[in-house]
């Protein structure tokens, strides 16, 4: 069992460090490329991993909340959620404006059609109604 977890132990780091190395973002990586890291990591195997925990990496939190994805790196913003930014918040009450003139039209046209309808059914007849809208 012990004999397992000679090798299992440094292989476990290796494989952390490597992961590690290949998430984190190139302006975060420290004294060499990326690139230089990952072989480092790979060709000493324990050697590496550990350099590369101590000294290869800036261990601070990402400002703006970015993430390690390439994606976030080319598409970095200020606001880390939708409520935090102003602009949203604005185009959602602008949204909500229309939405409820939208529901005012139809409520108005449902009054329209169900005195419309009253009427008929009242027995008016057709000519003293007035003409649909179009």
């Amino acid at each position: 069992m012990f004999r397992a977890l000679i090798y299992l132990l440094p292989l476990a780091l290796t494989i952390y460090a490597f992961i590690d190395c290949l998430n984190t973002p190139e302006d975060e990586a420290k004294h060499l490329p990326k690139i230089a890291w990952v072989f480092i990591i790979l060709l000493f195997w324990i050697v590496g991993p550990l350099v590369w925990l101590g000294a290869g990496k800036m261990r601070h939190a990402p400002a703006g909340g970015r993430t390690p994805s390439e994606w976030h790196r080319n598409h970095r913003h200020e606001w880390v959620a939708p409520d935090d930014n102003p602009d949203f918040l604005k185009a959602l009450k602008e949204e909500n404006k229309k939405d409820e003139s939208l529901l005012e039209d139809w409520e108005a046209d449902l009054r329209r059609r169900e005195e419309e309808l009253k009427r008929r059914e009242s027995g008016a007849g057709p000519e003293e109604s007035a003409p649909p809208a179009s």
